[in-house]
C-alpha cells in the first residue's frame, strides 16, 4: 500500500539550489518512491549558532516504503551530497538537510525515526513551503490542521527566493525501468 510523505529540503551552505535541486532529483530516484509536487524555495534565517541563511522547501512523494525505510533512502542522499551528520552538532550548518515530516497518517517514535516530525509544528521554514504544495494537511498526532499554528501565518524571516519549477520526471529512470522489462541490462 502506498502513502504520501512529506519531507522538508534544506541547506546553507555551497550552492544551496543546486544541491537541494540534486537531492530533490535523487529521492525521486528512490525504489518505491514517486515524486508528486515540489514547492517554492524559501530564503530563511538559521536556528541555532550564526550561519548563513539558509534555502528551504518541501516535496510530496507517493511510497510504497515505511517510515524507516524512506528515511534511510534519505539519509543515503544526504551522505551523497556530502552531509556528515555529528550527533553533537545539532543546529549546525549543512550543506543539504532533508526532515521526513510526515508519511500518510502513521506516527513513528522509535530511537532513530519520528514521525511527524517533533518540530513540525514550531517552524516557520517547514510550514510555509510545506502547506503551499499541501494547505490542508492536519497533525496526526493532534488532528490540527497544520495551517493553524502561529508560526504558519507569521512566516515571519521567510522570503520566497525561487517560484516553484516544474518537477524533472527522469526520462532515464524511466528508459530503465522499460529496459528491464524487456530482459536487457
Amino acid at each position: 500500500m502506498s502513502v504520501t510523505a512529506y519531507i522538508g529540503v534544506g541547506a546553507n551552505l555551497g550552492d544551496r539550489a543546486a544541491t537541494i535541486d540534486a537531492a530533490v532529483a535523487a529521492i525521486g530516484r528512490l525504489d518505491g518512491v514517486e515524486l508528486l509536487a515540489a514547492s517554492s524555495l524559501y530564503e530563511t534565517d538559521p536556528v541555532g549558532p550564526p550561519q548563513p541563511r539558509y534555502l528551504n522547501g518541501a516535496v510530496a512523494v507517493n511510497t510504497v516504503l515505511s517510515a524507516p525505510e524512506l528515511l534511510r533512502g534519505l539519509l543515503e542522499v544526504e551522505r551523497r551530497l556530502g552531509r556528515v551528520r555529528i550527533d553533537s552538532e545539532r543546529n549546525a550548518p549543512r550543506t543539504i538537510d532533508l526532515d521526513l515530516l510526515l508519511h500518510g497518517e502513521s506516527i513513528w517514535r522509535e530511537a532513530d525515526v519520528e514521525v511527524p516530525h517533533p518540530r513540525l509544528m514550531e517552524r516557520a521554514f517547514v510550514l510555509v513551503p510545506l502547506l503551499e504544495i499541501a494547505p490542508h494537511l492536519c497533525h496526526p498526532v493532534t488532528g490540527s490542521v497544520l495551517a493553524s499554528a502561529p508560526c504558519a501565518t507569521d512566516g515571519f524571516g521567510i522570503v520566497m527566493w525561487r517560484p516553484r519549477q516544474p518537477l524533472d520526471t527522469h526520462p532515464e529512470r524511466h528508459q530503465r525501468s522499460h529496459d528491464l522489462s524487456k530482459g536487457s541490462s
